[in-house]
């Protein structure tokens, strides 16, 4: 199987970014490819959604996380109380980790402090599986071309949806 991961901004989105991104995830189900994304709001958080909403077996989703999923929802909890994300994002992500995990498909890391290192570490995870990226970079976001900068170094293809917001 195929594996195509899914990656972009999670700062910044707007209606057209998540319909492409939702479009994208269908295209690659119908293909029979795999997902594999990252977990966090914005580009993975509609990526997931999409395939969660189309049944997608348990066997082609890879949702993967820089920590265990007790950590990484405290991290957002705390992200929510200072006013970084709202409360219904932090809720609403976690429902959905919850949801990967319960299917089998959450891969879990070992970071104890969610930092950009180990935001950087997981995209290293998820191109380590990959076989093509489809990149939504936002403003130039630095994970976005860090992931993309690492699928181009893995010698996979890259489709990238480039956006101002």
């Amino acid at each position: 199987m195929k594996w195509t991961a899914i990656a972009g901004s999670w700062r910044q989105t707007n209606l057209d970014i998540e319909s492409r991104v939702r479009e994208e995830v269908r295209s690659l189900l119908v293909l029979g490819n795999g997902l594999v994304s990252g977990g966090a709001l914005g580009v993975d958080f509609f990526a997931t959604d999409e395939a969660l909403q189309a049944g997608v077996d348990a066997s082609r989703l890879k949702i993967i996380i820089p920590s265990t999923l007790e950590i990484y929802s405290a991290h957002y909890l705390n992200r929510a109380s200072e006013g970084v994300i709202n409360h219904k994002q932090a809720e609403s992500l976690i429902l959905q980790l919850e949801m990967v995990r319960a299917m089998g498909c959450l891969v879990e890391g070992i970071a104890q402090v969610i930092d950009k290192e180990a935001y950087f570490n997981r995209i290293t995870q998820i191109i380590d599986i990959a076989d093509e990226l489809i990149a939504f970079q936002i403003n130039d976001s630095e994970g976005t071309q860090d992931t993309i900068d690492k699928a181009r170094n893995k010698g996979i293809g890259v489709k990238v949806f480039s956006y101002r917001i």
